[in-house]
């Protein structure tokens, strides 16, 4: 064979080699999907193991959460989520003027809150009110609605106008005076819950008898009004039974508390139709220790105390007009010394001092009473709210 015949033929075989696909000994791709997939597992297990740690975490801290309240029951979320589209948006921080004393801290009209300084705050998601009370440490509102066939809601309105609802559908409600806890009627039961930024937590409740209401808290306890058989209040400590403390037949209103812890309530009087004013000591059954009669009240309910126990603002007759009137609480026992404080009121009552109160008449116009001058026989005159349009109604905020 010739030289040229042995290179073609290497040439040749060598082509047919190289032509041939062999298998390769690893396979480096294989290799890395392999190795992804078993760390996608591992993490997707880790995942899940610190999922499960922090469930237990957060049974556990509200379990503890419950016991500290000392009341049965699993905590009661928040009904419905909050509309983020309608949150308006911050605005700068600006130190607002110090409210002059005897301001009221606010007004809520139509869904807007004016703060004492003229600043206004829109509540969209806040329907018709019937109360509003502040939080304390600027945590915003607690508003109760008005009434509807559906029954009454409770919202939490932040200061920043975040709005979310804490109760739907409920009977009467009322609220503590730091707002740290609410009380309402549902169906056949009576029940109180603490109230935690926007949720309500430690539910209580109680069978009451029809007609039942709650009126006020007087401490950790209820104030329910009973209307059975005739005008009678009892008191009810959450977790300790049934209700207690049962006052009188005759009863008719609670208007606030002294600073001993007794409360003004209005009593019937011997006379016919005729009711008086009287002490109500909490620890003998609420049975009346002072009594005054003497000037003419309404049946309404509308009133409050000052915060030092001296002064009872309440609506009364003078003449034959409805008028509200100042009572010197330091002469309950005595006579009841009433003296005209300007048209009667309608809804809440807020002291803003000692010696300063307010209050939105029937007509909605805002009236701001100084004890003083009506010692000294002027009573106020109400001043029209700005912005009110017919058939709205203001609400006066109350609290600290």
């Amino acid at each position: 064979m010739r030289r040229d015949q042995l290179e073609g033929a290497v040439r040749e075989t060598l082509s047919h080699q190289v032509a041939v696909a062999r298998p390769l000994t690893a396979d480096p791709a294989g290799q890395a999907i392999r190795r992804a997939k078993r760390i996608r597992r591992r993490r997707a297990g880790v995942g899940v193991a610190l999922g499960m740690v922090t469930t237990v975490l957060i049974g556990a801290g509200m379990t503890q959460l419950a016991d500290e309240t000392g009341r049965q029951g699993p905590p009661i979320v928040v009904i419905g989520d909050p509309d983020l589209s309608v949150r308006p948006l911050p605005s700068a921080a600006v130190a607002p003027p110090a409210p002059s004393p005897g301001t009221p801290a606010g007004l809520l009209l139509d869904g807007t809150l004016i703060n004492a300084d003229g600043k206004r705050l829109a509540l969209p998601s806040v329907g018709p009110a019937e109360r509003a009370h502040s939080r304390p440490s600027g945590a915003g509102l607690l508003v109760v609605g008005a009434p509807t066939t559906a029954g009454r809601s409770l919202w939490v309105a932040q200061d920043d106008g975040l709005v979310q609802v804490l109760l739907a559908g409920a009977g009467q409600i009322v609220l503590a005076p730091d707002a740290s806890q609410v009380a309402w009627r549902d169906g056949k039961d009576l029940l109180v819950a603490g109230v935690v930024g926007s949720q309500l937590i430690g539910t209580v409740r109680i069978p009451v008898p029809d007609g039942a209401e709650p009126v006020r808290f007087v401490g950790n306890s209820v104030l329910v009004r009973l209307d059975r058989d005739g005008p009678a209040h009892a008191l009810w400590r959450p977790g300790a039974g049934e209700l207690t403390a049962v006052s009188e037949r005759g009863t008719l209103n609670v208007y606030g508390a002294l600073p001993d812890g007794r409360l003004i309530g209005q009593v019937s009087a011997s006379g016919p139709g005729g009711t008086c004013l009287a002490a109500l000591d909490p620890k003998r059954a609420l049975k009346p220790v002072r009594t005054a009669c003497g000037a003419q009240l309404s049946l309404d309910g509308a009133g409050g105390v000052s915060d030092d126990g001296r002064w009872l603002l309440v609506n009364g007759k003078v003449g034959a007009s409805d008028r509200a009137l100042l009572v010197d609480l330091q002469r309950l026992g005595t006579t009841l010394n009433a003296m005209p404080a300007g048209p009667a009121l309608s809804g809440a009552v807020a002291w803003t001092t000692r010696t300063d109160v307010s209050y939105v008449d029937s007509a909605g116009k805002l009236v701001q009473v100084d004890v003083e001058r009506v010692r000294a026989g002027q009573p106020a005159e109400p001043v029209p709210v700005a912005g009110l349009q017919p058939g709205d109604r203001p609400v006066l905020v109350t609290g600290s």
